[in-house]
């Protein structure tokens, strides 16, 4: 990749001092979301029914959603969006208006094992770090991962009391730290032969964990996929997979150790009305503990979107046991879980026509049969 012409490496200060993934809306473009979602409100429809045409957004406010999923392939790999007006929409409003901002944007994946289309991230009092646990219903603080979708869009409806802090870092600059400091470790980084739990979270067809280098590249592109408690789940509840080597360990032990950092990790407060989109590929989040307000509308929200965009990268061949389709712009990734409906498949196939990007129905990379052979033989 040609410098200047996709994202690159960054630490903390630089996002500090360049605000140019920082976007507000015009009053011109935030009206359109609302005078969007009074015409859905009117016609109203399942969210996988709707097309663009049920949420039908003025040309300023399209260009808006544009330039933030443009801004996430850029320098910096995300892009805040402040001045979205949920602050005049309830929560039933927020979820049409937010699902139908991703019918421009991309197409949408499922995110659970329920598989749901938009989650709510909110302290539902689930466990982390338990088997099949995920961060997102917790009030837990969070190990620095990536999520399941070129595009990863956080909406904020309300903020915790205290804490729950966003934390970004740039797994291009963990990766050139790690030759820096450890160039034998890059090796071990690159190889395919770590092995995560799904959470639960699979189809029904695919094994309960799979393998995927921690860091990869592909015609020039880099990408990192990283989540030390699936790594670890899957060493706790699978006897049958290999265990990590003291040389895995020492690898997971130094990105923890910079990840955190003050020099390579930026924290941001989101407040109310603003949307966080960070590619997938080229950054780490992590999120801090929170306390909640005692009234129940006060409590921390956030709406989550998962989102396969047109102008996504290549990945690495090793990378479609998790993500399905490696091609550049392909619709991927997502956590299918067991809840699938025809209504989701219509979905998924109509708007990727829309949007004008490859489509390979699902089928999984690596069966259960296919693993049970791959851990015997490893």
């Amino acid at each position: 990749m040609a410098v200047g012409s996709g994202p690159q490496p960054w630490k903390a200060e630089d996002v500090r001092r360049d605000s140019s993934w920082i976007l507000r809306l015009t009053p011109e473009e935030a009206d359109g979301f609302c005078t969007a979602l009074e015409y859905a409100k009117a016609h109203p429809k399942e969210l996988l029914d709707m097309t663009q045409a049920d949420y039908p957004l003025p040309e300023a406010s399209k260009q808006a959603l544009e330039r933030a999923i443009a801004t996430t392939q850029g320098r910096w790999g995300l892009c805040l969006v402040k001045g979205f007006p949920t602050d005049k929409w309830t929560e039933a409003d927020m979820r049409v208006a937010y699902w139908g901002m991703g019918l421009y944007m991309g197409v949408g994946r499922t995110q659970n094992r329920a598989s749901e289309v938009i989650n709510d991230v909110r302290d539902a009092g689930g466990g982390y770090k338990v088997k099949g646990g995920r961060g997102y219903n917790t009030n837990a603080g969070l190990d620095f991962h990536q999520d399941s979708a070129d595009v990863v869009a956080l909406l904020c409806r309300r903020t915790a009391k205290e804490g729950g802090t966003s934390k970004v870092m740039s797994s291009m600059a963990l990766r050139d730290r790690v030759a820096e400091v450890r160039p034998d470790l890059l090796p071990v980084l690159e190889a395919n032969n770590w092995f995560h739990s799904f959470q639960n979270s699979q189809d029904p067809s695919q094994p309960p964990y799979y393998r995927c280098p921690i860091i990869g590249q592909s015609g020039g592109h880099f990408c990192a996929r990283t989540n030390r408690k699936n790594t670890v789940a899957a060493q706790a509840h699978f006897s049958e997979v290999p265990r990590l080597t003291p040389q895995q360990e020492e690898a997971l032990d130094l990105l923890d150790t910079i990840m955190p950092s003050d020099e390579y990790c930026y924290s941001m407060e989101l407040e109310e009305g603003d949307m966080q989109l960070l590619n997938s590929f080229v950054t780490l989040h992590s999120r801090t503990p929170f306390v909640d307000h005692e009234d129940p509308d006060k409590k921390r929200h956030l709406m989550r979107l998962w989102l396969s965009i047109p102008s996504s990268q290549p990945l690495p061949t090793p990378y479609a046991e998790y993500w399905g389709d490696v091609r550049a712009g392909a619709v991927r990734g997502g956590m299918r879980g067991s809840a699938i409906t025809d209504a989701f498949l219509k979905y998924e196939k109509r708007q990727a026509e829309i949007m004008g990007m490859p489509f390979t129905p699902f089928k999984p990379v690596v069966t259960q049969e296919d693993m049970a052979k791959i851990v015997v033989a490893h």
